[in-house]
């Protein structure tokens, strides 16, 4: 709740205090940084998965050339971005020290995850996120505007990465665990990077085809969608490493909390939707809550296909990404060819993308969640209580 919160406060802040192309600019930008930081969820999934099912391996060496490959990949794109998005070079710049630092970030999250220790990893989140977003919250609250929330964000998520180190203490490793395959890291990676790209497809599309001021109450609108998208994340992160021993219960116990969740949304959207608008962009974006019920079932939806994919990440599924490329090629192609470019011709075009990739990867993980542990390997460790289910600290 208080990453989710953060992260809703910095689009909230900068539609009070930039103008409507500052704030466009400034969703873009988060857009960009969250797929460019997919590589830091893919480490941490890949790492979590690898210790929940073979204990306390090694992760230094697949951690090292992912973040030295994210670093390389962003040196490229992000300067190309720049041109095509209208960006300013300094807020690019500033956006990839941000991302690397997340990126490297993974691989402590990731092995507190696949331990259960959730307290320090629910810890290890929340000072991850005051990095992260209390960087720009600080920036825009202090009136540093675009520029001087990306610089504080940078620095402040270079810092943490410290304590995260001092948290995680008392890790350990197994010198005959198994090592963590890089192709493990490049799968999760990619199926990551593939949830976000189809998920952030909309906004940036809206920032390609509509003018400014129809961009910017496109971007509030996204802050639903992203809220009924990451608002019951916790529900896979405390499931994926039961989902990497095979157990399809906690599949479907985690698809229905996460549906019941995006419901609840999607209703109260369609209830006070001007309200949601105002909360979300202020008194001048109220006007457009007739579209808040297309952003949260989208957000909903894309909640349950972020179920689905770590599912399939879980049980070493082929491509596991391969849905989610072809939804965002046939979504790109029709807002560019046949979409009307306003506000609810893209809405609901993402609606409908949403809709058919859940249907299409709930059809493609349901019946693969079978048991993956080979019967030699036993879990790395046991809830303290010796239930099974239990959440475990340290």
């Amino acid at each position: 709740m208080f990453v989710n919160g953060l992260a809703y406060v910095v689009p909230v802040l900068g539609a009070r205090h930039l103008t409507p192309a500052e704030l466009s600019a400034l969703a873009t930008l988060l857009a960009l940084g969250a797929i460019g930081g997919v590589a830091s969820t893919g480490l941490q999934i890949a790492v979590a998965v690898h210790r929940a099912r073979h204990g306390r391996a090694a992760t230094a060496r697949p951690t090292v050339l992912t973040v030295v490959v994210t670093a390389v990949l962003l040196a490229v794109t992000l300067p190309v971005a720049a041109v095509q998005l209208r960006l300013t070079p300094v807020a690019v710049l500033l956006l990839g020290v941000l991302t690397v630092a997340v990126v490297a970030a993974g691989r402590w999250l990731g092995e507190m995850q696949g331990d259960q220790r959730f307290l320090r990893l629910a810890a290890a989140m929340a000072v991850l996120a005051a990095g992260r977003y209390g960087g720009m919250v600080a920036g825009l609250a202090l009136g540093g505007g675009l520029t001087g929330s990306l610089l504080a964000a940078a620095v402040t998520s270079v810092l943490v990465l410290a304590l995260l180190v001092r948290l995680n203490r008392g890790a350990g490793i197994d010198p005959v665990a198994p090592a963590l395959a890089t192709q493990t890291v490049l799968t999760a990676s990619g199926a990551t990077l593939a949830m976000l790209v189809v998920s952030y497809a909309d906004l940036l599309l809206a920032r390609r085809f509509l003018p400014p001021d129809a961009s910017g109450t496109y971007a509030v609108g996204t802050v639903l969608t992203k809220g009924a998208l990451w608002a019951p994340q916790v529900v896979t992160v405390i499931a994926l490493p039961r989902l990497a021993r095979g157990d399809r219960r906690t599949l479907l116990t985690a698809l229905a909390v996460v549906g019941g969740a995006g419901a609840m949304l999607v209703l109260a959207s369609m209830l006070a939707g001007g309200l949601a608008f105002r909360l979300a962009g202020g008194p001048d974006y109220a006007a457009a809550g007739r579209y808040a019920p297309l952003f949260a079932a989208t957000g909903a939806l894309y909640a349950l296909v972020f179920v689905l994919i770590n599912a399939r990440v879980a049980a070493a599924a082929r491509w596991p990404s391969a849905p989610l490329w072809i939804s965002t090629a046939g979504f790109v192609a029709a807002v560019a060819f046949a979409v009307p470019h306003t506000v609810a011709g893209i809405a609901g075009a993402a609606l409908v993308t949403a809709a058919l990739t859940a249907l299409v990867t709930g059809a493609l993980a349901i019946p693969r969640t079978v048991d993956t542990t080979p019967v030699s390997v036993r879990p790395p460790t046991t809830a303290r209580t010796g239930g099974h289910g239990t959440l475990r600290d340290d």
